[in-house]
């Protein structure tokens, strides 16, 4: 229960609603069982009649008819505060889960893009939805019918051990049995669940690979073995489904099999103490299995509850692991900052910890406010490591990083990210509304500005010409789309956010030179007064910066304007000079 101890800001958070749902449990069980009471009386005013005891018909059937309207009125009343009773434990168990998801999502907000390099998607997913999932059902359930348990279990006890003592204990003799077995058979199905949710984990990432790549399936001709690989996984998915289900069988026929023992006791028990005179009437055997009935069901919950606690907790030792890891990237200034631009890599190396490789070492170089530079290198010179540092979507391992002539890490984390408009190589598109897109830079623009970034970006055109113009719904990260079209939406929606620092990280690469050259011209318009870095393979997007800087495995190799590169031998010219006999 350690681990559940985590909850318990959120149990004092609703701690009103809690009690509450106690007190109306307790109510609603003290109604249910004026009804094995009233049965009793009812059973013996008939016995009475048929013995003499009582000759007039008429006050039996005005004690049966009372008796009648009594039960209703009570199996009513219970019923009620039965379905308050669930209204507010289980929402409690429902806010509960909200806050805990909003919780967790927070933190995967803070932490850095290190942690989402180490972790895959899914399990990053089950812990919000499976995990927590099992954590609500030991905030709500769990605690609902072990407070229903516990309150109808003390109650009818002391109703029945007043009538009759000895009957009691023949009563609840099976019950502890039941409780064990049911223990017993609820942590084996959930040892058996547990294999299948892993298993339905990897057939869904399976199959939502295969959707993803099915363009790559098809060109390389492999449908008939992601066939059998999915026939493969399926079918031990299916076999151990199977194998929980065997199990879960034999849950309720045993329950069955437990409850028919308890009232076989009764009655015989039972029977046997009215024959010889210990039980004063015939109706109290007829009460006895009624709560028999009533019991075994919360009875038999104790091992339920017992493997929803261990499930709850090791779902919850999950959460909390997660919960306490530091995020790498801290802010470490709540005051707000106002960025101009002006940014300074002083002597600057950075290596990944996911892979040991030094993107960068000892880069320098300064960008005034309002210039634009331009970075050109080959694949994987740590072009890109330079616009992530920028973003301080990672801290740099020595050196130093300045915006503002202000250290990086001492800048207000979302001032400085707020003043960032970053259009990604792999440009990434919701499964919504290209206008909705494209607000995601802005999401109080207007119509108008939506536009006006379409157009700037060289892709209004295409929109419009859509069935549903800027309504239409793209597909799972803008799939609908081509990777040109995608790199334009992208490049709209920095620009609308109107930022002071502008990156643009190799995000022309899928359009043609003349699509190219008209948007270059827009950003010229854009940029103005903006601080704008280019990455780029294309000496085009490159030639109008006021400075360039070409890496080689994480060094600056050359640096200068367009003008002074192409004069001096070295890998921009040679670039220039292959890209401009490409055009002829």
């Amino acid at each position: 229960m350690k681990e559940l101890q985590h909850l318990n800001k959120y149990f004092l958070k609703y701690k009103s609603r809690l009690l509450f749902g106690i007190l109306i449990t307790i109510i609603a069980r003290i109604f249910l069982l004026f009804t094995p009471q009233l049965i009793r009386k009812s059973i013996n005013v008939v016995d009475d009649y048929r013995n003499g005891l009582v000759t007039d018909m008429t006050i039996v059937k005005t004690e049966l008819f009372e008796n009648i309207l009594y039960i209703i009125g009570a199996a009513l009343v219970a019923g009620v505060f039965t379905f308050l009773m669930r209204q507010t434990i289980i929402n409690v168990s429902r806010f509960i889960e909200f806050d805990l998801k909003n919780e967790i999502y927070q933190q995967y907000q803070k932490l850095s893009l290190n942690f989402y390099k180490k972790n895959r998607t899914g399990d990053l997913m089950n812990r919000i939805s499976e995990d927590v999932g099992r954590v609500r059902m030991y905030a709500g359930p769990a605690i609902m019918y072990s407070i229903n348990t516990f309150t109808l279990f003390v109650i009818a006890l002391i109703y029945m051990y007043n009538q009759a003592p000895k009957l009691t204990l023949y009563t609840v003799l099976p019950l502890p049995i039941l409780s064990i077995a049911i223990y017993k058979l609820s942590k084996e199905i959930h040892k058996r669940s547990t294999i299948v949710q892993e298993y339905l984990s990897k057939l869904s990432t399976f199959t939502q690979e295969s959707f993803s790549g099915v363009s790559i399936i098809k060109a390389y001709g492999i449908e008939s073995q992601t066939s059998a690989n999915f026939d493969s996984l399926s079918t031990a998915s299916k076999e151990k489904q199977l194998s929980l289900v065997r199990v879960q069988a034999l849950f309720f026929p045993m329950m069955v099999l437990l409850i028919g023992l308890s009232n076989l006791l009764v009655i015989y028990v039972g029977g046997m103490q009215y024959i010889n005179g210990e039980i004063e009437s015939l109706g109290t055997i007829a009460e006895f299995i009624i709560y028999v009935n009533m019991l075994t069901w919360p009875v038999a919950t104790v091992g339920w509850v017992t493997s929803i606690i261990q499930t709850a907790e090791a779902s919850q030792k999950r959460i909390n692991d997660f919960l306490k890891l530091v995020p790498e990237i801290k802010n470490n200034s709540e005051a707000p900052s106002v960025i101009e631009g002006h940014i300074a890599f002083k002597n600057v190396s950075f290596t990944y910890d996911d892979t040991n490789i030094e993107a960068l070492k000892g880069v320098s170089f300064t960008v005034n406010q309002g210039e634009t530079l331009a970075i050109i290198g080959k694949t994987g010179s740590g072009k890109s490591t330079i616009l992530d540092l920028i973003g301080r979507l990672y801290d740099i391992s020595s050196g130093q990083l300045f915006v503002d002539h202000k250290a990086i890490d001492q800048i207000n984390l979302k001032s400085l990210r707020d003043s960032i408009g970053y259009v990604p190589q792999d440009a990434f598109l919701f499964s919504d509304t290209i206008n909705n897109n494209i607000k995601f830079g802005k999401e109080d623009a207007t119509n108008d500005e939506v536009i006006q970034a379409a157009k700037y970006a060289q892709v209004h055109d295409n929109i419009i010409g859509f069935n549903q113009g800027y309504n239409t719904v793209l597909g799972e990260r803008g799939i609908t789309l081509s990777g040109g079209q995608k790199q334009r939406v992208s490049i709209a929606r920095a620009i609308i956010k109107a930022p002071q620092i502008l990156l643009f990280d190799d995000c022309l690469s899928a359009v043609d030179t003349e699509t190219e050259e008209k948007i270059l011209n827009n950003l010229k318009k854009v940029t103005k007064g903006k601080t704008t870095i280019i990455v780029s393979h294309r000496v085009s997007s490159a030639k109008n910066a006021n400075k360039i800087i070409v890496l080689d495995d994480g060094k600056i190799v050359q640096h200068g304007t367009h003008e002074s590169l192409i004069q001096n031998p070295g890998y921009y010219k040679d670039l220039y000079l292959k890209q401009s006999s490409e055009k002829v």
